[in-house]
Order: C-alpha cells, then sequence, then structure tokens
C-alpha cells in the first residue's frame, strides 16, 4: 500500500480526533450548543446553519460539521430528552423553558446519558459554564438543578425537588427583570424622561 492509501486510511480511522484537536473540547461543545440553539430558534436545518457559523466564528467548516453531525444525534433524542427534561421541571412547562436553557439543557442531557467519552462531572460542569456564559448564573442554578435530578433518577438515586423549585423560581425572576429592562430600553426617550 502507498503512503498517501495508508495516510487516507488513517484519516479516515482518526478523523474525530483530528477534529477535536483543531479546537478544544469546550470550543467544541459551545459550536455544537449554537448549532442546537440556532435551528432551534430559526427553524433552519443544521445544514443551512453550517455556512453562518463557520464564517461568523471564523472556524473552519469541517469543525462546525463535525458539530453539526454531534447536533443532530442530539436532535434525533429530541423527543427523550425533551421529555426527561419536562417531567424533572414538572412545575415550569417544558415550553417554557427559554431556548437557550432548554438546548444546554438537550446537550447537557445528551452528554450524561449518550456519550460514555465524557465523565459525568464533566458534563454537569460544562453545562453549567455554558448557561453562565450564554444567559445568567440563575440559569447555571437551574440547568444544574435539572441535570443532577434526572441523572440521579437515572441512577436510582433520590433528589431535591425542592433545588428544582427554587431554581425554577430564580430563573422566572429573571427572565421577568430582562424583560422589563429590554421593555425600559425600547421606550423612546421622551416617555423615560417623563418616568424619571
Amino acid at each position: 500500500m502507498s503512503h498517501d492509501g495508508i495516510l487516507r486510511q488513517l484519516r479516515t480511522l482518526f478523523y474525530p480526533l483530528f477534529v477535536f484537536m483543531a479546537v478544544p473540547p469546550q470550543k467544541f461543545r459551545e459550536l455544537t450548543f449554537q448549532v442546537l440553539y440556532s435551528i432551534d430558534i430559526t427553524d433552519s436545518s443544521a445544514d443551512q446553519v453550517v455556512p453562518l457559523l463557520s464564517k461568523e466564528l471564523k472556524i473552519s467548516k469541517q469543525v462546525v460539521l463535525e458539530a453539526r453531525d454531534r447536533a443532530n444525534r442530539i436532535l434525533a433524542l429530541c423527543p427523550e430528552l425533551d421529555a426527561d427534561i419536562g417531567a424533572a421541571s414538572d412545575a415550569y412547562e417544558f415550553g417554557r423553558i427559554p431556548s437557550v436553557e432548554r438546548n444546554i439543557l438537550r446537550l447537557g442531557l445528551f452528554e450524561l446519558l449518550h456519550d460514555d467519552t465524557i465523565p459525568p462531572k464533566v458534563a454537569l460542569t460544562e453545562a453549567i459554564r455554558l448557561s453562565r456564559k450564554f444567559s445568567s448564573a440563575e440559569s447555571g442554578r437551574f440547568v444544574n438543578a435539572i441535570l443532577d435530578h434526572i441523572y440521579k433518577k437515572s441512577l436510582g438515586v433520590a433528589s431535591d425537588a425542592s433545588a428544582i423549585a427554587s431554581s425554577l423560581e430564580e430563573l422566572s425572576q429573571s427572565v421577568s427583570h430582562a424583560k422589563d429592562v429590554i421593555i425600559e430600553a425600547e421606550k423612546p426617550q421622551e416617555e423615560q424622561s417623563e418616568d424619571s
């Protein structure tokens, strides 16, 4: 076999490793989240978001394609993941969970229950990190409570349901406050000075 043939076989065999070496695992996880989020808020297909993310984030198309493939694996499990998330957040209807948190929960739950290459503590920590980066501290507590509950349930261990209720209340207050700030910022200047 020629030298080029051997290289082709090695690239095919170890392709996922080459992709992960191109970007750090945290960055790849963020990219996977961004693919999921983009699909969720735009109703676009995964293939449609690849060129945009590649251009905007200045990441090679090959890495974005790998993130798309991972996102597609998560999307294939969405009915199961969403049902688990909805059951864990029974005091808060699944459809009311903001899109950022919803997609971080999907990614985190996928990593916890369906990806044997990622230790559970890493999956939980990374989901919390993503929540804090792309949303808020309250979001991090909410995501932690939901994922911790589902993970413990999968192990047959009891969890504290009051932690979920508390984090839901904090998240609701945070979302409500953010909406008030946006509404205030969108008021015409004259109206804002009258309110002062």
